[in-house]
């Protein structure tokens, strides 16, 4: 049973960017591209060993060698000897690799030959150390001969035992290069792995960005700078040298470094953080140097490294040493502000995890500017969603901005899945164009989960967790300031959801009060109050709401100074980041003051408790007949909840 009851916080999902661009030509027909001068790695045809050159070779050598002797039959060295013994061999040719039988001796062959009758050979063994078989050709009075190899043989003996092994090592090895350099394998190593877009052609404008327009108005100056350098430097004015993209993840900021390229139409060099670090030390530094080498033989032009903390980590808190990562980083640093000059040469990265680069990264001259690509407004998102939903054949009288309302802290990437989603959901049931409950249903699955309709639960656990919803639900509509119920379900959803209490935001909110932070742990204890009441035991599945109470109370304490004890004091230090909690606490306070924080949670979440199961006591009757109803219909939306509600506390 999960409480979805903050949509703003379980809502925060991490994906991909804003708006899917629509690919167009940027460049006017006959417009001539700037050619673009690549020293990236060497033609691969001159570094690629002739493999196949090489087997053919040996191919032909393994024939004529075979051609030398062909024995009509191959038998075992004892029945070979059996044969001696017989008088079926009158002469053998011991030779290095076979002993071969005949049936003629040599006087014999030689009145065959002249009497141009066929000569037969029949029998091959491979040779054994056996001293016997010499005194039982002797015995039986056999002609034997031994002939030495003849050089076909030996050279592929030689090429067997020597060349061929050294072969497959230098194919293994050139295997191991070519996945670790690059395309040019070992010759690559030192060559920047960057992808190159021609001007014009990374397919993305600033139209094509949705719900980030105060970060496309600060990358306009980069774009405008590199139009018109002239205007700047008529007035003395320098251009930031490099623009760092921070936010969380799926909002747009590759989108972005591309619109900037598009917009400015120069060379674009793509390239990940992680492109840059090999097992050898010193490979980064030189793929950094040749990086910067190739943008500034084609300035102006653009660099952009994505996921920069792949390299940019504070050399102060890496932990262990590693010499590869610190020297692409100072190779790095000296390319972005040394003594040599690169001017028209931008550098644009992106990352979630600001709070870890090393501060000489982020110093005026290196990344001059920072960028914030945050999660969209409830404008941003409906722009966004017009952006996505172009292509897809909605209903005429569909609202897309009753869905930007619905999804406060949706990420670009998560509105563009919602209204695939919802199209899905449309071709699914056999319509051609999609309504609004299918955007309903998509919202639905993404936040909620897929539903369990094949997971049959007993009465009794049925029972459980209709009043458990209930009670979530309840709270929430006799709360003050709590978000407003839009739907409860005790359709199991998700991994081990039993069901759920959906509330959505119904404005985008950026502070909370004490008193709404505590309305919060009202919602999520209403469950387990509403088990107590009912059934006078509790359950684990309000373990997912514990554990929520518990952080916001944490919170309030450690952070909010909310405690009467540590007034207006802040207990733990953060880092903002855009992954995970959104915060990295550190603490910095003794033994006796965790002894503090743990008591006054647990005091505080006791009181909270009382005071639902006090509210819901004195809203049995109301909870009992919404109870009653989810368990019949199984679902229930705010129109049937409110009514509910409205008719229990007529007076009777």
């Amino acid at each position: 049973m999960g409480n979805k009851q903050n949509s703003s916080e379980s809502q925060h999902k991490n994906n991909t960017s804003l708006a899917s661009p629509q690919n167009r030509q940027k460049t006017p027909d006959g417009e001539k591209q700037k050619e673009i001068k690549m020293i990236g790695p060497m033609n691969k045809k001159q570094l690629q060993f002739s493999i196949w050159y090489f087997l053919a070779a040996m191919g032909i050598l393994f024939y004529l060698n075979a051609l030398v002797d062909i024995p009509e039959t191959t038998i075992e060295f004892s029945e070979f000897k059996k044969k001696i013994e017989a008088g079926e061999i009158q002469r053998v040719k011991l030779g290095e690799r076979y002993y071969t039988g005949f049936l003629q001796t040599r006087q014999t062959l030689e009145q065959l030959t002249r009497e141009k009758k066929k000569v037969e050979r029949t029998y091959r063994t491979t040779p054994v150390e056996d001293p016997s078989l010499i005194a039982l050709m002797d015995k039986k009075g056999v002609e034997y001969y031994k002939v030495p190899i003849t050089f076909l043989e030996m050279l592929v003996t030689a090429t067997v035992s020597w060349v061929l092994p050294f072969i497959l090592i230098l194919i293994i090895w050139r295997f191991m290069f070519s996945r670790m350099g690059g395309m040019g394998g070992v010759m690559s190593f030192g060559r920047n792995q960057a992808k190159v877009v021609a001007e014009g052609d990374t397919g993305v404008l600033f139209d094509d960005v949705a719900g980030a327009e105060e970060s496309k108005e600060e990358l306009k100056e980069v774009v405008d700078f590199l139009k018109t350098p002239e205007k700047y430097e008529a007035i003395g004015g320098k251009v930031p040298k490099g623009v760092l993209l921070v936010g969380p993840p799926g909002t747009g900021k590759t989108m972005l470094a591309k619109a900037v390229a598009g917009e400015a139409k120069v060379p674009f060099f793509r390239i990940s953080g992680a492109d840059f670090v090999e097992m050898f030390v010193g490979v980064g530094a030189s793929r950094v140097r040749d990086l910067f080498k190739q943008a500034r033989e084609n300035a102006p032009c653009i660099i952009f490294i994505d996921e920069l903390d792949a390299i940019g980590k504070s050399r102060s808190t890496v932990g262990m040493a590693n010499d590869e990562r610190e020297q692409t980083l100072n190779q790095l640093l000296v390319e972005m502000d040394g003594f040599e000059a690169r001017g028209g040469v931008i550098i644009l990265a992106a990352t979630n995890r600001p709070n870890i680069l090393d501060p000489a990264l982020l110093r005026p001259g290196r990344f001059d500017r920072q960028v914030l690509v945050d999660r969209p407004d409830l404008l941003g998102r409906e722009a966004i969603l017009n952006v996505h939903s172009k292509n897809v054949k909605l209903e005429k009288n569909i609202d897309l901005k009753k869905v930007a309302q619905s999804t406060a802290g949706f990420a670009g990437a998560d509105l563009a899945n919602l209204v695939n989603e919802a199209a899905i959901m449309a071709v699914r049931v056999g319509r051609e164009e999609v309504i609004q409950k299918d955007f309903e249903d998509a919202f639905e699955k993404i936040v909620a989960g897929l539903a369990k309709k094949n997971r049959v639960l007993n009465p009794k656990e049925r029972k459980i967790v209709a009043y458990h919803e209930t009670g979530h639900a309840l709270v929430a509509a006799l709360t003050t300031g709590a978000e407003p119920v839009q739907k409860i379900s005790i359709v199991p959803r998700g991994l081990g959801s039993l069901g759920y209490t959906m509330q959505l935001p119904t404005e985008d909110r950026y502070l909370v009060t004490e008193e709404e932070m505590l309305g919060k742990i009202d919602v999520l204890l209403g469950g387990r109050a509403a088990e107590k009441i009912i059934f006078n035991q509790i359950t684990s599945g309000a373990s997912n709401d514990l554990a929520r109470s518990t952080e916001i109370a944490k919170k309030m304490i450690t952070e909010y100074g909310m405690s009467e004890e540590f007034e207006n004091v802040v207990l733990s230090s953060h880092q903002p980041t855009f992954l995970g909690d959104g915060s990295l606490q550190s603490r910095e306070f003794s033994e006796e003051t965790q002894r503090y924080i743990d008591q006054t949670i647990a005091k505080m979440i006791k009181q909270r408790f009382q005071h639902v199961m006090q509210l819901l006591q004195n809203k049995e009757e109301t909870l009992h007949a919404v109870a009653t109803q989810l368990l019949t219909t199984e679902t229930m939306d705010a129109t049937e909840f409110a009514q509910i509600i409205h008719h229990s506390s007529k007076p009777k």
